[in-house]
């Protein structure tokens, strides 16, 4: 009794460990912010009352989906995450896991992800995960290593997850999707760039032509993220205007822009890892103020 005990404690925090090292893989903040999406997409999308069971599965096969991407781009950057400080200890190159397990579970979570949607939500819904997995394995991942305008490719499937949300809800994609999608699209870049000059020491490391890494002083880096953020105003501003939130919703986005835009000009100005991060921060906090706004001041 007492030797199978003790292989019990043993095997516990061994199993354990392993589950977390595969949890790693699915990179589970961005999967959050992925879910946090697409149930805002899904409703904003909703007519008449919320159908929760159709949410649950909308969430579980966006998850998987996101999970198994995210494992397969560490598959598919390995060598680059081993010459980046801040990637050197993912699963893979630390060594924790081989490149084969990671590889089979990527396709397993993905596969199982896009078939679950397809089966359990809607046909539409399975093609749209299936462009997002595709755009951001096979055209964002290899253009990092090639020119500075992957951030623009790679903010497509960034920002597919609230029209997954919105078509699981309509079964198709109207203007309001289109909205969601043009702010997230818009979003993404002042976030990524941000978090780009915070790091642009490893980016240069790793080979990557990020915008951060091929502009020493930061002007061009600076114009891009004040451009985007002022772009992002009027944009954020569409739900009222096109009828899917009220009045609370357009003062509350006016001002989150202008609070947003107003960072995004510090660092044009000053150009500084400091106001770097203030902007990073500051865009983490702005994106689900502005979801959350929108859906509790919906029409």
């Amino acid at each position: 009794m007492k030797t199978h005990t003790h292989i019990l404690d043993v095997a516990l925090p061994i199993e354990k460990t392993r589950m977390s090292v595969y949890l790693e893989l699915t990179k589970p903040r961005i999967t959050l912010l992925v879910l946090i999406t697409t149930l805002a997409g899904f409703y904003l999308g909703s007519l008449g009352s919320l159908n929760l069971l159709l949410l649950l599965h909308t969430l579980i096969g966006t998850a998987l989906t996101a999970g198994g991407a995210s494992a397969l781009n560490m598959v598919l950057e390995r060598d680059v995450d081993s010459r980046m400080r801040r990637t050197k200890n993912r699963p893979i190159p630390s060594g924790r896991l081989q490149c084969e397990e990671a590889l089979l579970f990527g396709i397993i979570l993905s596969a199982s992800g896009i078939f679950y949607l397809t089966v359990g939500v809607n046909l539409f819904t399975g093609l749209i995960a299936s462009l997002t997995l595709y755009s951001y394995l096979f055209l964002y991942t290899p253009l990092k290593r090639t020119t500075p305008f992957s951030t623009l490719i790679g903010a497509i499937p960034g920002a597919l997850p609230p029209v997954m949300g919105w078509s699981a809800a309509r079964g198709e994609i109207s203007l309001g999707a289109w909205v969601l999608f043009s702010i997230l699209f818009l979003w993404q870049l002042p976030h990524f760039l941000a978090l780009a000059w915070l790091y642009r020491e490893d980016y240069a490391r790793a080979g990557f032509p990020m915008l951060p890494v091929l502009d020493p002083d930061g002007e061009r880096t600076g114009r891009h993220i004040a451009l985007y953020c002022l772009a992002l105003i009027p944009v954020s501003l569409a739900p009222t205007l096109l009828g899917l939130a009220g009045p609370t919703y357009f003062f509350g986005a006016l001002a989150l822009g202008l609070v947003f835009f107003g960072f995004g000009l510090s660092f044009l100005i000053f150009k500084s890892k400091a106001f770097a991060r203030r902007l990073f921060r500051t865009s983490v906090i702005y994106l689900p103020l502005l979801l959350i706004l929108m859906m509790l001041n919906k029409i």
